[in-house]
């Protein structure tokens, strides 16, 4: 376990146990106190104090009922107003009366909750990281706003969030919930289930000797507050900065129950991620890096580099996919502009890419206006390197990307045999390698900072749909589609989702500029079949609503356009009518 100092203060009658970690006794470095949930104590911090050290002066309490701190035995000494006082107390104590940041989990952010929204909170806490806990009041405001606007989507989300929190009504029940955990609050226990649920490395997890008389006390908890706060809410304001961390795996909490935090903090931000509720043990480095990118923007004004606070900033309602970072490959024109522009309208930061960067912030300008960080970046994906050095900058100037449309591609008609090599070559590197090279840049980027993420790689219905005159083409399409398939098997332990999207007919500027091999009239029949595609009338707006659904559902492949969903059936079902079908010529 990590070496922590101890000392005792008072709070109250209430002895708290404290804990400081590292040098504080430079007092120019600002404080941070980290405040620990149901069932844990301050060893919660052990993988966390530690990053934390490097930067600031790192203290942790035992709240009471837990660790080394009191127990009292009666229920209403567990209730939040008197656990908001504990803080306040810790954080007079370890400052000598002055102020400090607060990380917290669980109850340790429902306690911190309280504490906040305190009159004049802000002159003793600086900034608030709440991970997984939030505010009793709040949450019981947004549960009647469900109730008293029954939609279909609203009452699913009550519903989920009851679902989630059923296990509370079993806490309530003193005997039964305090013989339950008599029986099976062992540390072994505990760890195997925290490794089942939400995959938790076992080496990760710090607990103390009394955990199994942590688990019982601090069923208090829930018996003190979560019914008074459900019937009797008094939501009230905070001026305190607030950084909240959803998880969207949270076991316990559905991230809809924070729609309404903007309502009551004046400043807020908001990331999330794939985690789940035990964030500090499964994902320390990242919680870590979190908290401190946002004190420092705190404390400085400014968020050192990559800079994911600013962001993560809130201003209202959240939206899907606020505080997101999306990447697009070629964002200049059709499909990456339109998916651009529907990501930028769901709260996302947009990094666009084109091998032609006017076009790129042609794209940039809309996508600003809608509110949203957008940078543009020229890249050639058929460069492996040049792809490599830009993921590395959009990491190092923007962070990890939490969404990767790998769409740049062209188009390549006409007979297999008339193509040129080069013809051949610029198409497979752009299409397939340029894919591969981009997904496997920023998976890597996914994978090492663990909190999930989502690649979309553009197929086309040409893949599953073989024609004589676009044999090239579909192969390179259906090695993205293969591709794409294979690496969201591999990439499902990283909870990192992998889509291939599979557009048939849709009219962009690829059929302008297609080549067709072997065409004794190239400009002819590109401007028969461009007139035929502008017909059809299938615009690339309608294609990045699919590929949005995609990633917010985590769908596999997805056939978009009518003749797509067709062809895809017929392939798999009866394929010798695709193959008698691929003997028609393109152009009649």
């Amino acid at each position: 376990m990590t070496d922590w100092q101890r000392t005792d203060i008072t709070a109250g009658a209430v002895r708290i146990a404290t804990f400081s970690y590292g040098d504080t006794t430079d007092s120019n470095r600002p404080a941070v106190v980290l405040v620990h949930g149901w069932p844990d104590t301050h060893h919660l911090w052990d993988r966390i104090a530690p990053q934390l050290a490097e930067h600031y002066r790192v203290f942790a309490y035992d709240t009471r009922g837990f660790g080394e701190s009191d127990r009292p035995t009666d229920v209403p000494s567990y209730a939040l107003p008197g656990l908001a006082e504990d803080l306040f107390a810790v954080i007079d104590a370890v400052t000598d009366g002055g102020s400090a940041h607060v990380v917290a989990h669980d109850w340790g952010s429902v306690q911190t909750w309280e504490a906040v929204t305190t009159p004049d909170a802000e002159k003793r806490i600086k900034s608030f990281t709440s991970v997984s806990g939030p505010n009793l009041d709040f949450l019981s405001e947004w549960a009647r706003a469900q109730l008293a606007s029954p939609t279909p989507g609203n009452i699913g989300r009550a519903l989920s969030q009851v679902a989630s929190s059923a296990y509370t009504g079993f806490f309530q029940i003193p005997g039964v919930s305090d013989a339950f955990f008599r029986a099976f609050g062992s540390e072994k226990v505990w760890t195997e289930f925290l490794h089942t649920i939400e995959g938790t490395p076992r080496e990760n997890v710090s607990f103390a000797p009394t955990l199994r008389e942590d688990m019982i006390s601090g069923l208090k908890l829930y018996r003190a507050n979560i019914r008074g706060k459900l019937a009797r809410p008094e939501p009230r304001p905070t001026k305190v900065p607030v950084l909240e961390v959803v998880n969207d795996r949270d076991i316990a909490l559905r991230p809809a129950i924070f729609d309404l935090t903007h309502t009551h903090a004046e400043k807020l931000w908001r990331k999330s991620g794939t985690s789940g509720h035990w964030l500090p043990y499964t994902n320390p480095d990242y919680l870590a890096e979190t908290a401190r990118e946002f004190i420092d923007f705190v404390e400085n004004g400014t968020s050192s580099a990559p800079n994911t606070i600013d962001r993560a900033r809130q201003l209202g309602k959240p939206l899907a996919l606020t505080g997101k970072l999306a990447v697009i490959t070629g964002a200049g024109s059709g499909i990456g502009r339109e998916t651009a522009y529907a990501l930028a309208a769901l709260g996302c930061e947009v990094v666009l890419a084109d091998i032609n960067v006017a076009s790129a912030e042609e794209t940039a300008t809309e996508c600003k206006a809608k509110g949203v960080l957008t940078n543009v970046y020229e890249l050639d994906v058929s460069k492996v390197a040049a792809v490599d050095e830009f993921a590395e900058t959009v990491r190092a100037r923007h962070g990890v990307p939490d969404i990767v449309i790998n769409n740049a591609g062209i188009a390549l008609a006409g007979s297999a045999l008339a193509a040129t090599d080069e013809q051949l070559d610029r198409l497979f590197d752009i299409n397939v390698r340029g894919v591969i090279s981009g997904s496997r840049a920023f998976a890597r980027q996914m994978v090492a900072r663990g909190t999930g993420g989502h690649i979309v790689n553009l197929s086309s219905a040409a893949a599953f749909t073989p024609s004589r005159d676009l044999g090239l083409y579909s192969a390179s399409k259906a090695a993205v589609l293969m591709f794409s398939e294979s690496l969201r098997a591999e990439l499902a332990e990283h909870r990192i989702g992998v889509s291939a999207i599979c557009p048939g007919i849709v009219h962009t500027n690829i059929t302008s500029t297609t080549q067709f091999a072997g065409a004794a009239d190239e400009d002819a029949t590109r401007a028969k079949i461009d007139g035929f595609y502008e017909k059809r009338n299938y615009t690339p707006d309608r294609v990045a609503r699919q590929i949005v659904d995609a990633v917010v559902s985590n769908k596999a492949v997805v056939p978009v356009t009518p003749e797509a969903e067709f062809g895809y059936r017929v392939y798999r079902f009866f394929p010798w009518a695709s193959r008698i079908a691929a003997r028609q010529k393109l152009n009649g």
